[in-house]
């Protein structure tokens, strides 16, 4: 590679969004061929970005804000897809409607925090509390063995999580957008120009990928909460809920060491995520290249350097 970049992505329905070290974008391909690009400046508080553990803590939360309204800038496309082919115009739901009256500018902003307190609820309960659950099912005396037990179930709804979800049509296109953010990526840290024939030849799978850090979440949890004893279901369930952003914190940090090397270490802490790449990412169409292109040249910073790993 000549360079390791800082950039990185969230696949959106039909669309992809790119956050760089000053900007973010979202580009969507539109119903009629085109494609819409917005980009924003991004507001991160530059001390907390600098804080060992707290960055991650800090950066996870925010990036989940931002990808949830992308995620819905995204989605407002495929709404207007549909109404056109329907012949309507679409009309606010009752609870939009209620919301607006209720809250005026400021509802926009209220049902993103929702949707993001909601998904981080659903992931913990999901991936964090469950396993504990059904592993104090299976509970012995030995602290290790019971945390081994929980890693093994929290990983298998993982993977189970993911194998089912990859069976839906529209994400299987989510997928797709995923693996072209990746060879956009890896075509720029490789030095080339961004085109579409260039970034066709890399691989979809990329080590420093959202899916590689979410494994390693389930890894370091399974170490850290052994430390924390074997307790009753309510008592493990809370200590595990107020150790979440210990545990996610020490996750970017090896994500960040993996990162800067292909060493040993890098290879190992990269591999499970990769594995997992085989899912959640497919190989992209030309069209599909052509909005992640626009999407990361709109991020790049002007100083050259500045968005180094």
């Amino acid at each position: 590679m000549e360079k390791r970049t800082s950039i990185g992505g969230m696949a959106l329905l039909e669309g992809i969004m790119m956050l760089g070290p000053e900007k973010k974008s979202v580009a969507v391909r539109k119903p009629d061929g085109g494609i819409d690009l917005s980009t924003e400046t991004l507001a991160y508080n530059k001390k907390l970005r600098k804080i060992p553990l707290v960055r991650g803590m800090y950066g996870i939360f925010a990036q989940m804000v931002y990808g949830i309204k992308a995620l819905m800038h995204a989605a407002s496309f495929v709404d207007l897809e549909d109404d056109e082919e329907d012949g309507k115009e679409e009309k606010p739901s009752k609870f939009d409607a209620w919301m607006t009256r209720r809250f005026g500018d400021k509802a926009f902003n209220i049902i993103i925090y929702f949707s993001v307190g909601f998904a981080l609820l659903f992931s913990v309960a999901l991936f964090i509390l469950l396993p504990n659950f059904l592993a104090g099912l299976f509970a012995t005396g030995n602290v290790i063995v019971n945390n081994l037990i929980e890693g093994v179930i929290r990983v298998a709804i993982f993977f189970g999580y993911i194998v089912l979800v990859s069976r839906m049509n529209d994400i299987k296109r989510v997928w797709m957008y995923h693996g072209a953010e990746h060879k956009t990526i890896s075509c720029y840290e490789g030095g080339e120009e961004l085109t579409v024939e260039n970034a066709r030849k890399y691989s979809t799978r990329h080590k420093r990928c959202g899916t590689s850090f979410l494994f390693i979440v389930l890894i370091v949890s399974v170490l850290v909460f052994s430390f924390t004893g074997w307790n009753s279901v309510i008592l493990n369930m809370l200590i595990r809920l107020l150790l979440i952003p210990l545990v996610a914190g020490i996750a970017y940090e090896i994500i960040k060491i993996a990162g800067k090397s292909d060493g040993l270490f890098s290879k190992i802490a990269s591999a499970p995520g990769l594995f997992f790449q085989r899912f959640t990412t497919k190989e992209p169409t030309d069209d599909m290249l052509e909005v992640a292109i626009e999407a990361f040249k709109a991020v790049i910073p002007e100083e050259k350097g500045s968005d180094k790993w």
